[in-house]
């Protein structure tokens, strides 16, 4: 997707903003910004704290009238507004935000479920009392840093005079997401929890309520639901999506006349709002909702963060924010390239055109994914420090700091489940123009040579290869995730992306073209599993990874039903080897002669993709295979010899890890 400059004291770099929190951006500091973001609250006073927001008012909602709708444009210019920028007409009040923009402002008195709002509050602060405060200094401790979606000084200055002043949804919300961390309070760990199951009673009703005058409150409360293990579903991400198009969420804020801690906000908002578009699209396998052409909004950037939130003597705190945000803003840019690996892969029509494309349904894949593999590449080398994991997989906040949490697992993790949903493409492609042998009584399979040309078995080899790096390095990745990791916040799509590894693995399994590698992957995806299971056990995960153990069974369970594949003997591998390396060279040779790329294409001279082979990042020496499961290292069996099992960042390539 491209999107263009960002406006509002946002310069863009290469479409999307790299936030450097703490420095000054565009010569405002983020105190600076925070002491004019207090003074306007201050100005504001008392009960009017959030009138001159557009999404925020305490007694109305705003509905965003659109080009076809029965309000003319030209018309609404002939409005007389007042100072306030708002018109009143006999269906409620206009708004003019811009010379573009305009809403209707409706009064909140006649919807539906009104007059139980302050009811609907009590009610659930009675469940939590009394740790309510305390649960909200958990939810801002725990998941605000990784997933900034709510303003927290607002709501903090909103919670200290009373939580009737909050909408009844996001309120419960916050609550359920922040008891999953329960333990991690000292004082509250000794303690009974709330009931959870009577907050998700309230949760569902008051949401439905406020659906009939959504404010930005509304897509919080959506978003952080969303969040919860049992709480990922599709039909309502289409709810949310409508609701924030009614907000005008999917539009540019910038030159709007509102708080510039709203446009902020809605950034964010509506930035969250794509992400759980996208990753629930791939998790659930279904159409996005949310379309390039119908998308407006400006990249993230450190102005859309306007105060400060940390304890200016806690240096620990102000890490945390930092890299949080950072966290999040690199998310966003992961899921815009997730975004277009659905959009060209896995849409009707794109599927359609790989089978349309026929014996060069493989050469059409591997085209498309050439620049898209660059763009995850670069993502990758341009991660700030602050969010890497080193060769051991420790993050320097959570070394010797008990407590103290690091959410950056789930960014890593969507990182290969965007590679491995990339590949999952290429592999898919391969077994419809190169099908792995059948199995055959007594007849030898055939060689590489016989079963196809050499350059389409080099096209084969580099392929599964460089797909079997990527499980590689997701496994390894999973197998040294600490407990600081575990327990800390993972994104909604997280559960899932542990599953398609394991899925990822058997799909290489099902194509694999003989017996010998069939069970190399057999060996593998059980180890997985067991490292599955010790990261799910009390303590550590919650049960993060017991879904992706359940998905791992069934699949492993539907590859016994498979025939028995053909023993690859070493004569023919040797064969088969040796027609790769021909075709591997007479490639080269038509290219220079480089020495560190493959470049794979539909015919020698005609690159279509070229896979890295020159040890990607270059941060780890040597990546061993986890052990297999009869106690043997991966890189010391006979046939991970053969199949290349032993890979070393060096030989595996992308493996960025």
């Amino acid at each position: 997707m491209a999107i263009a400059g960002a406006k509002g004291g946002c310069s863009a770099s290469r479409g999307f903003i790299p936030m450097v929190f703490g420095k000054a951006v565009a010569g405002i500091t983020p105190t600076a910004a925070s002491s004019s973001f207090i003074e306007e609250m201050a100005n504001f006073g008392g009960p009017t704290l959030l009138k001159r927001t557009l999404g925020l008012q305490d007694d109305r909602f705003s509905q965003y009238i659109g080009p076809t709708t029965d309000f003319e444009p030209s018309l609404i210019n002939l409005s007389t507004f007042d100072p306030h920028d708002e018109s009143l007409l006999s269906r409620g009040t206009l708004r003019k935000v811009s010379e573009q923009d305009t809403f209707l402002l409706l009064p909140d008195q006649n919807t539906p479920g009104y007059e139980h709002i302050v009811e609907d509050i009590d009610e659930i602060e009675s469940i939590v009392a009394p740790h309510g405060r305390k649960l909200i200094d958990l939810y801002f401790r725990i998941i605000h840093p990784a997933f900034p979606i709510i303003q927290k000084s607002v709501y903090y200055e909103k919670y200290e005079r009373s939580p009737r002043e909050f909408s009844p949804p996001l309120l419960a919300a916050m609550y359920i997401l922040a008891i999953n961390w329960w333990d991690q309070d000292d004082e509250l760990s000794p303690l009974p929890r709330p009931n959870v199951r009577q907050l998700e009673r309230l949760v569902r009703t008051t949401l439905a309520d406020a659906m009939y005058r959504p404010k930005l409150s509304t897509v919080q409360a959506g978003l952080l639901l969303s969040q919860r293990p049992e709480g990922d579903q599709w039909a309502p991400t289409a709810q949310l999506i409508a609701i924030a198009q009614e907000l005008g969420l999917h539009l540019d804020c910038s030159n709007w006349k509102i708080p510039l801690w709203e446009k902020g906000l809605r950034k964010r908002l509506a930035w969250g709002l794509y992400m759980q578009d996208k990753w629930g699209a791939l998790v659930h396998g279904r159409p996005s909702h949310i379309f390039a052409a119908q998308w407006a909004v400006q990249p993230l950037c450190s102005n859309d963060f306007p105060d400060v939130e940390w304890d200016e003597e806690d240096a620990d705190e102000k890490q945390d924010i930092e890299k949080g945000r950072t966290l999040f803003a690199q998310m966003i840019q992961l899921s815009l390239i997730l975004s277009e690996i659905l959009e060209t892969f896995y849409t009707l029509q794109a599927m359609q055109n790989v089978t349309n494309a026929g014996a060069q349904g493989t050469h059409l894949v591997l085209s498309l994914a050439k620049p898209i593999q660059l763009k995850l590449k670069d993502w990758y080398a341009a991660l700030p420090a602050s969010i890497r994991m080193d060769s051991t997989y420790q993050t320097p906040v959570a070394n010797n700091i008990p407590n103290r949490l690091s959410s950056i697992g789930y960014l890593h993790l969507a990182y290969f489940a965007t590679e491995i949903t990339l590949h999952r493409r290429i592999v898919r492609s391969l077994a419809q123009t190169h099908p792995p042998p059948a199995s055959a009584d007594g007849v030898p399979p055939p060689t590489a040579s016989s079963a196809s040309s050499a350059g389409d078995s080099y096209v084969l080899h580099i392929c599964r290869n460089a797909a079997k790096a990527r499980l590689i390095s997701a496994m390894d990745f999973v197998n040294r995730l600490t407990p600081s990791h575990l327990r800390a916040f993972w994104y909604f799509a997280s559960k899932t992306n542990f599953a398609l590894i394991g899925t990822f693995g058997s799909l290489l399994w099902a194509t694999s073209p003989g017996r010998e590698e069939a069970e190399w992957y057999r060996r593998r995806l059980g180890e997985y599993r067991w490292t599955l299971s010790v990261s799910s056990k009390p303590g550590e995960g919650k049960g993060l990874t017991e879904f992706a153990m359940g998905m791992l069974d069934i699949s492993t369970g539907l590859l016994k039903q498979l025939p028995e594949k053909p023993s690859m003997g070493r004569s023919d591998s040797l064969a088969g080897l040796a027609n790769i390396t021909g075709a591997r060279r007479s490639s080269l040779l038509a290219l220079g002669g480089e020495s560190y790329s493959v470049v794979v294409g539909g015919a020698v001279g005609d690159p279509v993709m070229e896979l890295d082979t020159s040890g990607g990042s270059g941060e780890v020496s040597g990546m061993q295979s986890p052990r297999s499961a009869d106690g043997s290292e991966g890189s010391g069996d006979s046939e991970d010899a053969m199949y290349g099992g032993g890979f070393s960042a060096s030989a595996a390539g992308m493996a960025h890890f």
